[in-house]
């Protein structure tokens, strides 16, 4: 696998994270609304090995002066975000150093 593919994969993965984010940024801003039936954000992979998130209402039952939106697993969804888009920007980051060192090596 090339260092560019590897970068892609990881690209994906942040921008899937980034989806997931602002699904669970929305759930929780309409958290109060009445009959607000909450995002859910889906996984799944693509053709050469990245990841594409979806986002859809989930269908659960509302109730009429509520929503179906649990803050607790909200919040659970905001820290798993934050360490999913942390190690996919680490492997850009080691990626972008490989790609440096080769070109530094290719120089020479």
């Amino acid at each position: 696998m090339s260092i560019s593919a590897v970068m892609g994969i990881s690209l994906s993965g942040m921008q899937a994270q980034q989806t997931r984010l602002a699904a669970s940024a929305n759930n929780i801003a309409n958290a109060m609304t009445p009959k607000y039936d909450k995002l859910e954000t889906r996984f799944s992979s693509t053709a050469p090995g990245g990841v594409a998130a979806s986002v859809a209402p989930s269908g659960e039952d509302t109730f009429a002066d509520a929503s179906n939106v649990d803050l607790a697993s909200e919040m659970m969804s905001l820290v798993e975000s934050e360490l999913g888009f942390k190690a996919n920007a680490a492997v850009w980051e080691t990626g972008a150093e490989i790609w440096d060192v080769l070109n530094s090596i290719n120089r020479r």
